[in-house]
């Protein structure tokens, strides 16, 4: 598996992969990520996918991908939380990370955060997420990387007539670092 930035040929690789998140969804399967109601049209994900990459270009993303055989198999993306880095929270920045079904489980969100995170350096000084309450093994995933539980939101999400509470977490990139080169 390789991991590196994003490319513009990543798209119809990652378009493919958000899509199959709503089949999960449809069959039931726990799934962490938030989704629309309806699956987005390919315009919309055109749209998604030319904003995040014009991101990427003028320094406001960092967005990783994890390659197997030639395809995308995950992505991580942190974007600013500003319009830009002049703003007053614009060393902020939200991170989202997906991995397609077959390939979790295997190491590839931990390659994909480690990618990601050294890009966020130098860019943010802060990197914070929203994580399912029920998500225990991403929560643990992201502590191994110093992120810490910020806050509680209960029925974040609604799917159905279920209900899911969020973890907001975040990780504070200086002390990460200094904590990295200790350990």
């Amino acid at each position: 598996m390789n991991v590196r930035e994003v490319r513009w040929g990543d798209f119809d690789d990652l378009r493919e992969m958000y899509y199959r998140l709503y089949d999960e969804r449809d069959r039931g399967e726990l799934i962490g990520i938030t989704l629309f109601g309806e699956r987005p049209s390919l315009a919309d994900e055109v749209e998604w996918f030319s904003r995040t990459y014009r991101r990427v270009l003028a320094g406001d993303a960092v967005v990783s991908v994890a390659e197997l055989e030639g395809h995308a198999v995950g992505n991580c993306a942190v974007q600013r939380e500003a319009p830009n880095a002049s703003s007053e929270s614009g060393h902020i920045g939200v991170l989202g990370i997906l991995v397609d079904a077959p390939h979790r489980g295997k190491g590839v969100g931990s390659a994909l955060l480690r990618h990601a995170l050294d890009g966020c350096r130098g860019k943010f000084e802060v990197v914070k997420l929203s994580v399912f309450s029920n998500n225990e093994r991403a929560q643990r995933l992201y502590g191994r990387f110093g992120f810490v539980r910020n806050g509680h939101h209960p029925r974040e999400v609604r799917r159905g007539a279920t209900y899911y509470d969020e973890e907001e977490m975040v990780l504070l990139l200086d002390e990460a670092s200094t904590a990295a080169e200790k350990g």
